[in-house]
């Protein structure tokens, strides 16, 4: 299971427009009780990042830049902006190994004869006294009593600010899932993580994206404005703490709601199909935490079109909700199930698709046109399969394609990942697009892709398709 976190409700003031830029901000009412703002967040995949900062004061408007254009999810109401944040890229993990957090000894974290240090926002440093010592604004009080032998275990930390920064503890619960490897403390080289997070964030937010999949983001008061996301299937070692059995997705929501201090999430995803439950078993769950309030709607990732339609034909069959969107992975080089699969189901069903991966693992972002460079993803451990991928044949190929994309996008003025961003946002069938971004510089170009997509005109699309010659055609379009 992915999951969020949220802060417990205090009396903590968001920071107005004049304060992030340093200047003296105006007295602002004080919050009542119901007036208390949320920090809601969501860290997934592996250890994400945390400030102890808000977004916007309560009484701030939360006003989206022009430009953000925002879609229905699927056939649903439910209005997401076309770009989101997924921080399983954006604020990858941070820990070393599997049994980095082995003993729960209060303070401190060990990984065999090595301790590290976990610190404000994530971040592992080596610790000479194996004892973890975090920033300044914050202290470690405890580590929660789980194991993370398994890759999906999940970590709590308690943080409590320090007396400056008032009364407020944080928890941050993370997870680490299957198939994610950690980065090694030596392989982020970025600094100062906190104000990082709290940047991009920020400027996420202020720039109208209010879809946070498995991502941090820090609240202007309103619950209402977000749409917070999280994925049910991988829970713990026992066979009744995954999968998508009745049992696991409705004691595996309700305890990530207790976690996340948190009435409900917008969209709960069943995150791969489970062949060992049956698919009426899984609708009918899903139904019941929706009737229950603890989601507003259901979706799919990873699954194929049969498996969906499966799902709302039992839906259909007795009455129960079907699923509004599936997630998959989409970019130049991967389009059969968005362009063609999905939508069909869409028209026919009404399930949109939120797709994730614009640049293809990076690949896309030009970064290993001359190999694999350090501190890469592809040079992680766990990421082999996309080193072998970059340097298979087909890699040198697409390299190629890729230089020729990089002209096109020379002359539409823009870089290449904001091109294919663009272009993946031009598929009206994709609700939104969710990015990863490890800099603020980054996530403004990234968000920039909203500009070069009036300048995608057929012309273009079809001289790119020439170039990529992978465009995939459904059976209709063989008829025809």
């Amino acid at each position: 299971m992915q999951v969020s976190f949220v802060c417990s409700e205090h009396g903590l003031k968001g920071r107005g427009p004049e304060e992030r830029l340093g200047r003296p901000a105006a007295s602002s009412p004080s919050l009542g009780t119901r007036g208390h703002f949320r920090a809601v967040a969501m860290v997934a995949r592996s250890l994400g990042q945390l400030s102890v900062q808000s977004l916007l004061s309560t009484g701030e408007a939360s006003v989206m830049q022009p430009g953000m254009k925002y879609r229905n999810l699927g056939k649903s109401g439910l209005r997401v902006s076309c770009l989101g944040l997924g921080t399983w890229v954006t604020f990858g993990g941070q820990i070393t190994d599997e049994g980095a957090l082995g003993d729960n000894r209060k303070g401190e974290c060990r990984s065999g004869a090595n301790t590290q240090q976990l610190v404000s926002g994530g971040c592992l440093q080596s610790s000479a006294r194996g004892r973890i010592t975090p920033a300044s604004a914050s202290v470690v009080t405890s580590l929660s009593p789980v194991s993370v032998k398994s890759p999906t275990a999940s970590v709590l930390l308690r943080r409590t600010p320090a007396p400056s920064s008032g009364p407020a503890e944080f928890i941050v619960h993370c997870i680490l899932e299957e198939a994610v490897s950690c980065r090694q403390a030596a392989s982020d080289p970025r600094p100062d993580c906190p104000p990082m997070a709290e940047q991009l964030m920020t400027l996420a937010y202020d720039n109208g994206i209010n879809l946070f999949d498995t991502a941090e983001v820090y609240a202007a008061g309103k619950r209402s404005s977000l749409v917070i996301t999280t994925k049910i299937f991988w829970g713990g070692k026992a066979e009744t703490e995954r999968g998508l059995s009745r049992k696991h997705i409705i004691e595996g929501l309700k305890a990530s709601l207790e976690r996340l201090q948190l009435e409900y999430v917008d969209v709960v995803f069943a995150n791969r199909p489970d062949p060992n439950t049956p698919m009426e078993e899984t609708v009918r769950a899903m139904t019941h935490v929706i009737n229950q309030g603890m989601a507003m709607y259901w979706g799919t990732s990873r699954w194929s079109s049969m498996e969906i339609m499966e799902a709302y034909s039992v839906a259909r069959q007795f009455n129960l909700i079907p699923p509004i969107c599936e997630q998959a992975e989409y970019h130049m080089f991967q389009r059969e199930k968005v362009e063609v699969q999905l939508p069909e189901l869409f028209h026919k069903i009404g399930v949109g698709a939120m797709t994730w991966s614009p640049l293809a693992c990076g690949i896309v972002s030009g970064k290993y046109d001359s190999g694999i460079p350090p501190y890469s993803r592809a040079s992680l451990k766990g990421y082999q399969w996309l080193k072998d991928k970059i340097l298979s044949e087909e890699g040198r190929r697409q390299q190629a394609k890729l230089k020729e994309l990089q002209a096109i996008a020379e002359r539409l003025g823009c870089t290449l990942p904001q091109l294919a961003i663009a272009w993946c946002l031009r598929n009206e069938g994709v609700s939104s697009v969710l990015l990863g971004a490890s800099s603020a510089d980054q996530l403004m170009e990234n968000i920039g892709a909203i500009q070069v997509l009036p300048k995608l005109s057929s012309s273009i699309i079809h001289e790119i398709d020439s170039i990529l010659g992978n465009k995939p055609y459904s059976k209709k379009d063989y008829r025809s």
